[in-house]
């Protein structure tokens, strides 16, 4: 009999969006950082959790987190989050002008520091893999780059960390930001990021596009776009992203954020759109707590295309909250976007999940035999009570270690921490 390194015993899977009833209690055993036993037979094992019936997912992935700007709000005085949010998104653009006056002070040991806390609270949190957007543009040079770099890689087994080379604000508006965007990836940043929509005419919009694709093709990367992020319904980045990918056999390899836009257009232009990103593969990341306009979830997870939630912003000039929690966000989306029927339920741990681990390109991520052992145990044996308790998980299992704890008494957690980082604080 095998001997497993970790067991999860009395562990309750999920059945899923198709069919959202409690699901099935199980004992899952680990070997190696991988699962290798789901069964409802006893497991032996070196090292034991009691899930207790509770819910076991896969662990959260952060797809779009603009982690060089945590923990910025006190430095903005709220004038970029009136102007993003207010008036219908009508002052987006300038909410990014406002907003990146945060540059100026760029201190790489400060990011650092920040950047490090809010990834450790996510671990805390379940969340194990992140999308993480560094400003490079010629304000803030790659200030906001190599801190993050240097996290991905003290971070490594415990959070992994993308790092996108994002030209906030802009290419053709910013003469010099592709050139800083070449020198991050050429350092290492792993994703091109770009923002069209802030561009001042259409052409100009598509040659922003076709300047990150051109960077993207070159170095080999994958692309992740802010698209149509304003109250505009005449923004049609979203699909020159997609329609570029096609043509540049580019497909399968591009995320859209935000495209709050599209939640203006009539439902024919919304069908029209849904049918264009799925020839392009495209993956969508929304935040529907950080501005009063949102992609149309709903529609598009009924034509089959994968959607993330993500957490966006941890205080900053964009988002005054925060904990890096992306239960959280999932409570906060199921009041933005009405998701609160048992299937619509059982979509939004998806959307923290699985559709996040697309975005990423995370390879079976999910509880199954064979796949990584990255995986929480939750407060609750179903989609609704997860939600409501929004807690810490229990567990988080990384690479089939346990990382982070939470005890919970009487419903109240007492207390967290996180087992084995191995990180210290840069002063």
């Amino acid at each position: 009999m095998t001997v497993h390194d970790l067991v999860i015993s009395d562990a309750r899977l999920r059945r899923g969006a198709r069919e959202p009833l409690r699901g099935d209690v199980r004992n899952i055993g680990i070997v190696d950082g991988r699962i290798a036993t789901i069964t409802e037979a006893p497991v032996d094992g070196i090292e034991r959790v009691d899930a207790g019936g509770a819910l076991v997912l896969p662990s959260f992935v952060d797809a779009h987190l603009h982690l060089d700007k945590v923990h910025t709000w006190q430095h903005t005085g709220g004038e970029a989050r009136t102007a993003y949010a207010g008036e219908g998104m009508a002052a987006a653009a300038r909410a990014i002008e406002l907003a990146s006056a945060v540059k100026d002070d760029y201190d790489e040991a400060i990011i650092l520091d920040r950047a490090r806390d809010v990834l450790l609270d996510g671990l805390r949190n379940g969340i194990t893999h992140v999308r993480a957007f560094a400003d490079s543009d010629t304000r803030a040079g790659l200030r906001g780059v190599r801190p993050l770099l240097r996290l991905r890689d003290e971070l490594a087994g415990l959070v992994t960390v993308e790092v996108v080379a994002f030209p906030q604000d802009g290419i053709v508006r910013d003469p010099g930001a592709i050139d800083v965007v070449d020198e991050a990836l050429r350092i290492g940043a792993d994703i091109v990021g770009g923002i069209p929509w802030i561009e001042d005419t259409a052409g100009e919009a598509l040659a922003h596009v076709d300047r990150v694709f051109d960077l993207a093709q070159r170095y080999d990367r994958d692309i992740a776009m802010l698209t149509d992020d304003a109250g505009d319904a005449a923004l049609q980045t979203t699909a020159i992203l997609a329609s570029t990918a096609i043509e540049r056999g580019w497909t399968d390899r591009i995320t859209a954020c935000h495209a709050r836009a599209v939640g203006l257009y009539p439902p024919p232009r919304v069908a029209r759109l849904a049918r264009l990103a799925r020839r392009a593969g495209m993956v969508f990341v929304t935040n529907p707590h950080t501005a009063p306009l949102t992609l149309p979830v709903t529609a598009f997870l009924d034509a089959g295309l994968p959607v993330a939630l993500a957490q966006d912003d941890v205080a900053d000039a964009y988002y005054p909250f925060g904990q890096h929690h992306l239960l959280e966000v999932a409570l906060l989306a199921a009041h933005a976007l009405d998701m609160t029927s048992p299937r619509a339920m059982e979509h939004l741990l998806d959307m923290v999940t699985v559709h996040g681990a697309r975005a990423l390109r995370v390879d079976g991520h999910r509880i199954a035999v064979g796949a990584a052992a990255d995986v929480v145990v939750l407060e609750g044996d179903d989609a609704r009570a997860v939600l409501a308790a929004h807690r810490a998980p229990r567990h988080v299992i990384r690479n089939g270690r346990v990382v982070a704890t939470s005890q919970v008494t009487s419903d109240v957690v007492v207390s967290s921490s996180t087992e084995g980082a191995g990180v210290g604080r840069t002063n």
